[in-house]
């Protein structure tokens, strides 16, 4: 038979992984032989020619019980089922699809923050699915488009977690570089020893000449653990020693609300960029990422068939 979509593929997915599979890998043979999915079925590719369409659904249906809660992820490429998601099973479940995890909070808030009518949510989908009465074939590619992204900047702060502290504030040095600033030049960019660096962790010069410099601090923290209005103190203390006046500081987690005002307060220009943002810049300036797949899309060419 066909590939059953993603959300047909949630409860099976959720299931392998509570019989012990780590990976969206090893649970594809048990889905062809539980939906009775040829083997010519099964290496159907997607337009990209990168991923089969099986792939790409379990993959999707994996992402999406993550977001619920069901199942997460000690390291990459390696998934397990959580309490949440025994506790899910334990309840003999008939189906599990989006209706369902719009159950469990993480999940609805999510989706919240990503779109407003998410139905389109894959490659696989995007070329599949029927456009709805009231979306134009654009519109219905710039909201699959959005899915995507809120799902890669969700990988690249799960990434960032892992990453050791220097190569974080490396990493941070390459964002802002292929932003522009120090013209984009290597040697325009330092990073300050580890320790007994003042809460300063790197330099851009502005300029080839140094005349004027961009001063960054970088933290690493969790989710839930917010940079206060005290790191941010520290932080213009560290600017002021150095009578620098611009500075940059970043976190994966958010900044608390009395940090967000205290910038606007102080003599020095500081930008503040919170996990979200700095995966989003790392996505528009190629960092960390690349193309998987680019779709074209054409118009008639009036000039061509205009008559002298």
């Amino acid at each position: 038979m066909p590939v059953p979509d993603y959300q047909t593929l949630m409860l099976p997915v959720l299931k392998l992984f509570a019989q012990g599979k780590s990976s969206i890998s090893e649970c594809l043979d048990d889905l062809k032989r539980e939906f009775d999915i040829s083997e010519e079925e099964a290496e159907e590719l997607l337009p990209s020619g990168k991923m089969t369409y099986l792939g790409n659904r379990a993959h999707w249906a994996r992402t999406y019980l993550g977001k619920a809660g069901l199942l997460r992820s000690p390291k990459r490429g390696v998934h397990e089922i959580t309490e949440l998601g025994r506790q899910f099973l334990a309840n003999n479940p008939k189906e599990l699809n989006n209706k369902v995890l719009e159950k469990f909070s993480d999940f609805s808030e999510w989706r919240s923050n990503s779109l407003p009518n998410d139905s389109v949510i894959s490659e696989a989908q995007a070329v599949k699915t029927r456009v709805t009465d009231d979306q134009t074939p654009e519109d219905a590619i710039h909201e699959a488009s959005a899915v995507l992204n809120r799902a890669l900047r969700d990988d690249l702060l799960t990434e960032l977690l892992r990453v050791s502290p220097a190569r974080f504030e490396q990493l941070i040095l390459d964002v802002l570089s292929a932003m522009g600033f120090g013209g984009g030049k290597l040697s325009n960019k330092t990073l300050t020893p580890i320790s007994g660096d003042g809460g300063i962790d790197g330099v851009i010069n502005e300029d080839a000449l140094g005349l004027d410099a961009v001063y960054i601090q970088a933290k690493r923290y969790a989710a839930e653990n917010k940079v206060g209005r005290p790191d941010i103190q520290r932080f213009v203390g560290s600017l002021t020693g150095e009578s620098a006046t611009k500075g940059v500081f970043v976190t994966t987690s958010d900044f608390s609300r009395e940090a967000n005002e205290y910038v606007q307060r102080v003599q020095q220009r500081i930008v503040l960029i919170n996990g979200q943002r700095l995966a989003q810049l790392m996505i528009e300036h190629n960092v960390g990422v690349r193309v998987q797949s680019t779709v074209t899309i054409k118009k008639l060419d009036d000039d061509y068939f205009t008559s002298d």
